[in-house]
């Protein structure tokens, strides 16, 4: 007697509707919250859209972004914001690495060192930019022209004389506790009879950081610097709050860059276009990113 065909791998390749069902609300948000967006963004860089001439609409083609690409401040704008980027993940992964090294250690009062800290990441930027204007680099009444004055040297003005670099410290400054806790939970994971058997064969202090330590925490630098990367990108608040963009552009990053077409022109094809051109780059930056860690995790 011929046996019956076996169906039920058939009936295993189709999708069942209710796991499709239980999908689609995640579907719809994505696409409201991610996809519709992007879409009127690129949109609007295509319109005629300034709302000082509400009278004047129309398809633009490619004028806003002829006109964004031959902005002065554009390039003025991608230079301080690859400065910015570079600046605060050399700071954050060199003082996070030895700042976990250092708190990995049996210490006295470690617990609330730690705590003192990490404290900086719970503050919220324009809070923290405002101390660090008005309290620490004021050039009159702040405390680092306080310091400056106790050791017979001349106060500096900060957002003055250094706009960028005070930015990129108040920055530092907020992204060095999220540094230290992916870098100490690293730490925290490596062997210690490595260490130990390091120690017995001669290995000094600077011989266990460089060819133990630093290759076990290469793959969390990877995290840290790819997830810091893509947030610095973005920046906005701290020159908002410090310098407004200035002096003239010193302090002028693309998405400050952005704001100043948005609502300082009141130009929204433009600032749409440079959302896209933002869109862009940082989509660039992802990949190559995403390529180094992966690359990372595999080796």
């Amino acid at each position: 007697m011929a046996s019956r065909p076996d169906r039920s791998a058939g009936r295993r390749r189709r999708p069942s509707s209710p796991a499709f069902a239980l999908k689609l609300p995640a579907f719809l948000i994505l696409l409201l919250w991610a996809v519709v967006p992007l879409a009127m963004t690129f949109w609007f860089s295509l319109q005629r859209y300034n709302l000082l001439s509400p009278g004047v609409r129309g398809f633009a083609r490619l004028e806003n972004y002829r006109y964004l690409l031959t902005d002065p401040g554009l390039a003025t704008a991608i230079l301080n914001t690859l400065v910015l980027v570079t600046g605060v993940l050399a700071i954050t992964v060199g003082l996070g690495t030895l700042f976990a090294v250092l708190f990995d250690q049996p210490l006295f009062g470690r617990g609330v060192a730690r705590v003192l800290v990490i404290a900086p990441f719970f503050v919220m930027p324009t809070v923290s930019a405002l101390v660090w204007k008005n309290m620490l680099m004021d050039p009159v009444n702040g405390v680092l022209a306080w310091l400056a004055r106790g050791v017979g040297l001349r106060p500096v003005d900060w957002f003055s004389e250094a706009p960028l670099a005070a930015i990129v410290v108040i920055v530092a400054w907020q992204w060095l506790p999220f540094a230290l806790l992916v870098l100490l939970t690293a730490m925290q994971s490596l062997d210690p009879e490595r260490r130990e058997a390091a120690r017995l064969d001669g290995a000094g202090p600077l011989a266990m950081f460089f060819f133990i330590t630093l290759p076990h925490l290469r793959r969390a630098i990877g995290v840290v610097v790819m997830i810091e990367t893509i947030f610095l990108l973005s920046v906005f608040a701290e020159i908002f709050v410090t310098t407004a963009g200035g002096p003239g552009l010193a302090t002028t990053n693309l998405a400050f860059l952005i704001y100043r077409f948005a609502l300082l022109d009141f130009d929204i094809g433009g600032a749409s276009a440079g959302g896209v051109l933002a869109i862009l780059l940082a989509n660039i930056v992802a990949v190559f990113l995403m390529r180094a860690v992966s690359r990372n995790l595999e080796t």
